[in-house]
């Protein structure tokens, strides 16, 4: 799995800049959208719940003002004194006069009872008496009232007590003239009772259904208002058909006010419902959720729709400066791959003042420097080359005097001669040196036992003795340098310091932080100065001195290439200088520097 992971990884800079620009605008957008989706769907729903229940509140108002009319007309036959006194009497048989007066005063409370609806929506107002006498604002052609008396509720009315009200409906419309226009109706009563509460008659106030389902027939089309008993049966609807059945979504616990969402016929619905006091009714408003929240959705969509291209747009142009930006970068990539095949001619020509910029230029002056270097170090080996190549001439004919000389010495030490024996084993020892050893570098004590061969050589061959001193750190002991590093400086002391007569050569070596001061130094005659400085500028050039013709012996190496190989082994910290006078002797004195380990070597051997 991770395998795979790193294989699908962006392997360029450029892309994975863009990967991360995607990655840091990408989350962040998203989970801004997530968060504004989740925000905006809650106060979607709070603003489409208080739509509905505004619109709810509105409808109850309008049915409540119309069922209380109703009950208004039932109140103002229970407490009107007239009434009641006029009843009274007919429902005792007490009412007496003739029967025109008779016939006037039965006349004067029918046109009250039709005053009573005659400001507002047409109800149908009956007064039943005990006696069977009845008073109503309609025809008994119509409907006969005693008909009340056979109605399956009418039993109920007689549990009333004082001002209590039955509310009966929905039934199906019992009056002639509007039975075929009006098919249900709705119908409310009360008892009328003497003071000791002895029922003498009934008021039932009755309008059509379709008069409610008119108020809420205006609002929208996708908004459904119902109106349930208390057994969730409907009373009123816009389609009749529903009328007398029951609703099961609304909530059955008697609260006043609720509205939830509730899935009907596998939709979303929200169901607002409020409780109509003084009936014991509700109210219900049923809308589809998405209709509810369809303009404000629209709107989400929208800014949703916005930011998506406002992403893709800021996206685009981001990917297009990341590419401008990086193609310096492409450049130098390019350059690189270039240099790897071995191509050190090309330049990556990026310039700027920003961090690309910079590195184009370091980078073209880094390459312009190895160049230099490769060339700094063809050269140096070829100076190395040179010098290996006139020290392997230098020992051309030692080789040859080698072979011999083993033979002579035999000869002399069987003849009884041990100081021509010495002096043949010195020869042999330094042409052994010169020979049989094949590493280039050697201790600095074996350099000086070497020497000490050589001046007990060049003693025994001139008249004059010299003598050789030597002063050393331990620590100088096992630096590395060169074969025959001082042999030339020690031969150039005895011939042209001493010229070949008595005297002192001194070689000291002394550590010092970092190098080592080695000083070869004689009292011999000295130079001048302007000798002295030809000698120095000659020690401090980087160019071998010229070929000289070789005379079979050591002085043909020459100070100049003792330095260029010194130089060439310790690098440029080598410094050689020269200090003379005339007359007071010549002092040769090298600072050879310590390389890397050597202190830890002689740490060792000292230790």
């Amino acid at each position: 799995m991770m395998k795979l992971i790193r294989g699908l990884a962006p392997v360029s800079i450029r892309r994975k800049l863009i990967l991360a620009m995607v990655v840091c605008v990408l989350v962040p957008a998203s989970l801004t959208l997530l968060i504004y989706n989740s925000l905006t769907q809650q106060a979607v729903k709070k603003q489409a719940i208080a739509n509905v229940e505004d619109s709810l509140m509105l409808v109850h108002g309008s049915v409540s003002n119309r069922l209380k009319s109703m009950l208004n007309i039932a109140n103002y036959i229970q407490i009107n004194s007239g009434l009641k006194s006029y009843f009274k009497l007919v429902a005792s048989g007490n009412d007496e006069g003739t029967e025109y007066e008779k016939f006037t005063e039965w006349n004067r409370v029918l046109e009250q009872l039709d005053s009573l609806t005659a400001a507002g929506e047409k109800s149908y107002v009956t007064v039943l008496l005990s006696n069977g006498s009845y008073f109503m604002n309609y025809s008994v052609s119509d409907y006969n009232p005693l008909n009340i008396l056979k109605a399956p509720w009418f039993e109920r009315l007689k549990e009333l007590n004082g001002v209590e009200s039955y509310w009966i409906g929905p039934e199906p419309t019992a009056y002639n003239y509007d039975k075929f226009d009006h098919p249900y109706q709705i119908s409310v009563a009360r008892t009328l009772r003497l003071d000791g509460t002895e029922i003498y008659g009934y008021v039932v106030v009755t309008m059509m259904e379709d008069q409610l389902h008119q108020i809420y027939g205006d609002l929208s089309a996708d908004q459904r208002v119902l109106l349930l008993d208390g057994n969730g049966v409907i009373i009123s609807s816009t389609d009749p058909k529903q009328v007398g059945t029951v609703f099961p979504y609304a909530d059955g616990d008697g609260s006043r006010k609720s509205t939830s969402i509730r899935t009907i016929g596998g939709q979303k619905h929200l169901v607002s419902q409020r409780n109509v006091l003084f009936t014991g009714w509700r109210l219900v408003l049923v809308q589809p959720y998405q209709d509810a929240i369809v303009d404000i959705s629209s709107i989400f969509n929208r800014v949703f729709l916005f930011q998506l291209i406002s992403f893709v747009a800021f996206t685009l142009l981001f990917v297009a400066l990341i590419r401008a930006f990086t193609k310096p970068l492409v450049r130098l990539g390019k350059v690189t791959s270039a240099v790897q095949r071995g191509n050190l001619l090309v330049r990556s020509g990026v310039r700027g003042n920003d961090e690309i910029g910079r590195l184009g230029l370091l980078f073209d002056q880094m390459l312009d420097r190895v160049k230099d270097m490769i060339n700094e170090i063809s050269e140096t080996q070829a100076r190395k080359r040179k010098a290996e190549l006139k020290m392997l001439q230098a020992q051309i004919n030692p080789h040859f005097l080698f072979n011999v000389l083993n033979s002579i010495r035999m000869n002399v030490m069987r003849r009884g001669d041990p100081e021509s024996a010495k002096m043949i084993g010195s020869l042999s020892i330094l042409l052994r040196m010169t020979i049989s050893r094949h590493e280039d570098e050697i201790s600095l004590h074996e350099e000086i036992d070497l020497v000490s061969h050589y001046v007990a050589l060049m003693n025994m061959r001139q008249k004059a003795e010299v003598k050789l001193v030597t002063d050393m750190d331990p620590e100088a002991f096992l630096i590395k340098v060169p074969r025959f590093v001082l042999q030339p400086i020690v031969e150039n002391a005895i011939i042209h310091g001493l010229m070949q007569k008595n005297g002192e050569i001194a070689v000291r070596a002394k550590a010092e932080a970092g190098f080592v001061k080695l000083s070869i130094e004689d009292n011999g005659q000295g130079m001048t100065e302007a000798e002295r400085i030809r000698l120095q500028g000659k020690l401090r050039n980087r160019e071998t001195a010229p070929d000289r013709e070789t005379s079979g012996n050591f002085s043909g190496i020459g100070l100049e290439n003792v330095a260029e190989r010194m130089r060439l082994l310790f690098g440029e910290a080598f410094r050689a200088d020269v200090f003379s006078s005339l007359g007071r002797g010549t002092v040769i004195e090298m600072h050879i520097p310590f390389r890397e380990g050597f202190r830890d070597v002689s740490s060792d051997a000292g230790g």
